[in-house]
């Protein structure tokens, strides 16, 4: 997929970097019944108190049901198209089994319309197929990732990732995921071979601030051009760091910003963590 410049006819334009959505089938609707309408909340919890900033308006959208589950075993499909999806990263693909129940799924790099899938132990090892993580060879890019088996996908959702089988041994897999982690993954645990198609989606450029409104994000102000009423690192004659102290960067309730572990010490699933994550040089 290559993403879709523009001449700068007007300063916004200059930057404007967006799909060209190739991929896309022309014309295509979403099937109705697959969809409900999402109610807008504006980061607010059922007290009416704000717990995610930066969250409001934004272009009316409808969720789109995705079947991370593919537990239709042995009934094959055929991908009638490639859609896109305003709630996710990824493109979705819309499948017809051929019983004539169709469902969505997360589209990976190569699935075509026409295509035939599959999922189960029995499943072919090709881009789109789903199959337990036993009976995928070893190397393989896959993504849709279960943690639980029958519980649906959870890891590996988002545009151009995928994680790679490291070896499989005593009824576990050990998987590298996106994040560069290896992790003990019960090998009944179902996978979709490839990788999340739409891999360009990390080089948009929105170009314009009117493009974040639609798209439901509202400015982020940082705290330390704010009174110190409003922040921690507010305040100060002039700009100063950290509200004219020297304390460290922190979030409006006080919790530091960098170098703070949120992750609990003693988290059930560490045993299952070979290794971890590195941490990115640049």
């Amino acid at each position: 997929m290559a993403l879709k410049t523009f001449r700068p006819l007007t300063p916004s334009l200059r930057f404007t970097e967006l799909s060209g959505f190739e991929e896309l089938t022309r014309g295509n609707k979403p099937v109705k019944h697959l969809t409900e309408a999402i109610k807008k909340s504006g980061g607010r919890n059922n007290r009416g108190r704000v717990t995610s900033r930066h969250i409001g308006g934004g272009h009316k959208q409808r969720y789109r049901f995705i079947d991370f589950k593919r537990n239709k075993i042995g009934i094959k499909a055929v991908v009638e198209a490639v859609e896109y999806d305003p709630n996710r990263t990824a493109n979705i693909a819309l499948l017809k089994y051929t019983d004539g129940e169709q469902r969505y799924i997360i589209a990976p790099v190569g699935l075509t319309v026409g295509s035939t899938l599959s999922s189960g132990p029995a499943a072919e090892p090709i881009v789109g197929n789903a199959l337990p993580l036993e009976n995928i060879p070893l190397g393989a890019a896959i993504h849709n990732i279960e943690i639980i088996p029958g519980r649906g996908a959870q890891i590996g959702r988002t545009a151009g990732s995928s994680a790679t089988i490291m070896s499989v041994d005593a009824g576990y897999a050990q998987v590298r995921l996106p994040s560069g982690e290896i992790r003990k993954i019960h090998a009944k645990c179902y996978a979709t071979i490839g990788q999340v198609g739409n891999i360009e989606h990390e080089n948009i450029s929105l170009g314009k601030a009117g493009r974040s409104r639609w798209l439901g994000r509202r400015p982020h102000v940082r705290g330390m051009v704010m009174n110190p009423v409003d922040h921690p690192m507010g305040g100060g004659q002039g700009k100063s760091k950290g509200g004219g102290g020297r304390q460290h960067p922190v979030s409006p309730w006080g919790q530091a910003a960098k170098g703070l572990k949120t992750r609990p010490k003693y988290k059930p699933s560490n045993k299952f963590i070979v290794e971890r994550r590195k941490n990115k040089k640049h």
